[in-house]
């Protein structure tokens, strides 16, 4: 129930005065509950199967559960299915689940005759405190400041996902860990639909296929957490890159190029060395100079500002960059292609007077819903962030910036909520989030307005009073990284591209080698249009050639036998959608290419 507006036990005696609630079983914010109930549940069962086992912290998340655990080694598939089996044995036994006020010694005294001294290390953790609230259900204590279900019995519908390292408190200095992830709800219909989401994610990890269809790799060879792009992705990603640049030229940009790395003194004087220095590789000396891999692509576009005199009639200014930035992420959280050391940053920097700032703005809102379009992403969650406790910058230009980015948003007729104090420490900002084919939601896009670098560079402009005036700046990202855009349209379309951004658009399939040398023509027709094409020359049989095809998930197949050589024709197939009888090729062409140039998203023709 909620007293007050807050969630506590069921078995909490409202006070005098006070307001109470019932939160159902089957409402959303009840979820939470069931996690962390399940949570202890997970713990108990390990702790029972495998006696001398440190528990360490087992909060809800977003999708799930997870509990860590120190452990002599690691667990198992099998050992999953024993925990999961003993908790079901637990929660068959419907053990209240209690909550208990210890002093502080006791609760000491307590973890210690245990062994458990990562319980020991929380609550030293917690010096204010002279009562602590731990939980018991049989015989298992945990420290928690609750809420909890009134007992095991209610937790029925769960499952263990997966389980992976973890290093304590999440430094990589500290113990590794054992972290096992599950899922629970309170009806089984709700686990059955969420474990076919899982195996619908599963197929579709951008991991599995850009290995499957020869996409990318990363290899301990060249470094944790760096991408080599294979051919089939190298092209898609050339694709992207040229769209992207041909809609920035459209909208008003010009490109700029930078280098990898610069002279320290210029992170020095962005602030990088003092605020970001955890995140940035060593510095490189080098003939008594030190350089730096450049983390963000930024202070290079200020540089280039401040290579000449501006003036307000030279604003705003659009400069855009794929710049590829490198950035030191613990090993424990790097993720295939979502979460990276090395990538290229779609990035963007616009230099504006105030007066220009929302009319800029509407421009970035349009461009950006457009360009996501192009991708298939329509849905979209935006926010607005506004100014923190701690910000650089006057009182009245944040005032006016946030009432800019907020009449931008209402011109632009875009609904958005606002996330009050959740703006950057140098300006507010606009974040987009898209909604993928699974229904997840990722950040893709950030506006954001800064008023710390054009201070720290001292930029300047001659403004229409003659005096000299700071611009402002707003940094922006629609796609994001390359590599972890390129990741989420993998899971997107389940490796299955639209036939603009395929790899290989079309794979001539000859019957037999008889076939062959008109298979040979067809290619040649279908290259010189600019169509990416394979010709399969294997000696196998049809059908096999045809699942090869649909394996690879190639949009269009022409085969050739008899009858098309006769007819001068193919026979078309299309991917997944199967056979759609003689074409004239000529024709094919001609839809292929408008399909491609109309940037379509669906295979048919």
């Amino acid at each position: 129930m909620k007293v007050n507006g807050e969630f506590r036990d069921l078995s909490t005696e409202p006070g005098p005065g006070e307001n109470f609630e019932e939160v159902p079983a089957g409402a959303p914010e009840a979820l939470d509950v069931y996690r962390h109930s399940c949570s202890h549940l997970l713990a108990q069962a390990v702790c029972q199967l495998f006696p001398g086992t440190q528990y360490g912290i087992g909060p809800a998340v977003e999708n799930g559960f997870y509990y860590d655990f120190l452990t002599s080694r690691p667990f198992t598939p099998e050992d999953l299915a024993a925990i999961s089996s003993r908790m079901r044995e637990i929660a068959s036994q419907d053990l209240p689940i209690e909550r208990l006020e210890w002093k502080r010694g006791e609760a000491l005294d307590y973890f210690r005759s245990l062994g458990q001294e990562l319980k020991v290390e929380l609550i030293g953790e917690k010096t204010s405190e002279d009562t602590i609230s731990v939980y018991r259900q049989g015989d298992f204590v945990d420290l928690c400041r609750g809420p909890h279900l009134p007992s095991t019995g209610h937790l029925r519908h769960f499952a263990l996902t997966s389980v992976a390292a973890a290093y304590w408190k999440g430094d990589e200095n500290n113990h590794s860990l054992q972290r096992i992830y599950g899922v629970v709800f309170p009806g089984a219909a709700e686990l059955a639909a969420h474990l076919d989401f899982l195996n619908e994610a599963q197929a579709r990890d951008h991991r599995k296929l850009g290995r499957d269809l020869d996409l990318f790799s990363q290899a301990d060879d060249i470094g944790a957490g760096l991408v080599l792009w294979h051919p089939k992705g190298a092209m898609i990603r050339h694709e992207i890159e040229k769209f992207w640049k041909e809609e920035h030229l459209k909208n008003g940009y010009e490109l700029l190029y930078t280098p990898h790395l610069a002279g320290l003194d210029l992170w020095k004087t962005s602030g990088h060395l003092d605020y970001y220095r955890e995140n940035m590789f060593p510095a490189m000396e080098y003939e008594h100079s030190a350089f730096q891999l450049k983390p963000m692509n930024c202070p290079f576009h200020i540089v280039i500002y401040k290579s000449k005199t501006r003036s307000y009639r030279d604003l705003p200014l659009r400069w855009a960059e794929l710049g590829t930035v490198y950035r030191y992420e613990r090993s424990g959280v790097l993720h295939g292609l979502l979460r990276v050391r090395g990538f290229t940053q779609d990035d963007a920097h616009i230099f504006c007077t105030p007066e220009q700032l929302e009319q800029e703005v509407c421009e970035l809102i349009r461009f950006s819903t457009s360009l996501l379009g192009a991708f298939g992403f329509n849905e979209l969650n935006v926010c607005l962030a506004t100014r923190p406790d701690r910000f650089v910058g006057s009182e009245a230009d944040w005032d006016n910036a946030i009432a800019a980015l907020a009449q931008a948003l209402k011109i632009s007729k875009v609904e958005y909520r606002v996330d009050q104090g959740e703006g950057v420490f140098y300006g507010p900002k606009i974040d987009i989030k898209i909604k993928d084919v699974l229904q997840r939601w990722w950040q893709l896009t950030t506006i954001q307005v800064d008023f710390n670098l054009p201070r720290r560079f001292d930029l300047r402009y001659s403004d229409s009073a003659g005096g000299q005036s700071h611009p402002f700046m707003v940094h922006r990202a629609l796609l994001g990284s390359l590599e972890r855009f390129f990741g989420i349209l993998i899971e997107h379309y389940g490796g299955a591209f639209p036939p603009w951004l395929a790899p290989v658009q079309a794979i001539v399939i000859p019957v037999s080698e008889n076939h062959l040398e008109y298979a040979g023509q067809v290619q040649r027709k279908l290259v010189e249009a600019g169509i990416r094409t394979q010709l399969e020359t294997r000696s196998e049989g049809l059908a096999k050639k045809i699942r090869s095809a649909e394996t690879q998930k190639i949009p269009y197949l022409l085969v050739i036998g008899d009858r098309e050589m006769q007819a001068g024709n193919v026979s078309l197939r299309i991917h997944k959608l199967g056979d759609r009888g003689s074409v004239n090729l000529a024709e094919l062409i001609a839809v292929i290419n408008r399909n491609r140039e109309e940037k379509k998203l669906n295979y048919e023709i």
